[in-house]
């Protein structure tokens, strides 16, 4: 099993990092043909409208879209989770589209209102996820299909799935905690 990081921008190393640890391997995507041999794609934190237009800019987003049109998992944290929602509130930049979610951005506010939060996610098992949130978006919104994972303080929804999607408001590459990541290779690997 071979997951690609999208390495624009954002955290990727941290991702990548988190990947070895659940003893996969784990490739940094700069280019459009790295594609080709990936099983699953994480896309990284960052800021959004930057990796909207590299990603237009190196000719990834079609070959992504065509990639996870053929089943492949892609997992999107904090500004990944934007890159991957359907609409954006009031926000027209480029977006892959591929869950049915509505996404604000910098939701929580700036760099300086960046917390740190125990969840409850029994996706993950019953030890409590500490979650770090930076500018982070949350979820206004989901189609019936989008299962929900978690909700911060049961209200804003900040983890989801969607067929082969997962999308988290939070960061889990910057904890030592990879049971996120875990979730994601046994997505991936069903796939395969």
């Amino acid at each position: 099993m071979k997951i690609g990081v999208l390495a624009l921008q954002g955290a990727f190393r941290e991702h990548i990092e988190a990947l070895k640890k659940c003893k996969v391997e784990a490739i940094e995507i700069k280019k459009s043909s790295q594609l080709d041999d990936i099983d699953g794609l994480i896309i990284p934190g960052g800021e959004s409208t930057t990796i909207g237009l590299l990603m237009q800019q190196f000719n990834l987003g079609d070959k992504i879209l065509e990639k996870a049109n053929h089943g492949m998992p892609i997992l999107g944290t904090c500004a990944g989770m934007v890159m991957l929602a359907k609409d954006i509130v009031d926000s027209e930049q480029f977006r892959l589209g591929l869950m049915d979610i509505i996404v604000r951005r910098n939701a929580f506010g700036r760099q300086r209102e960046s917390f740190e939060r125990s969840l409850n996610i029994s996706a993950l098992g019953d030890e409590p996820f500490k979650a770090i949130f930076i500018r982070a978006p949350y979820i206004e919104a989901t189609s019936p299909n989008v299962e929900v994972l978690c909700k911060l303080d049961n209200e804003k929804i900040i983890f989801v799935k969607q067929g082969n999607c997962l999308a988290a408001s939070f960061h889990p590459e910057l904890t030592e905690d990879i049971r996120v990541h875990q979730y994601f290779v046994r997505l991936v690997n069903k796939t395969i």
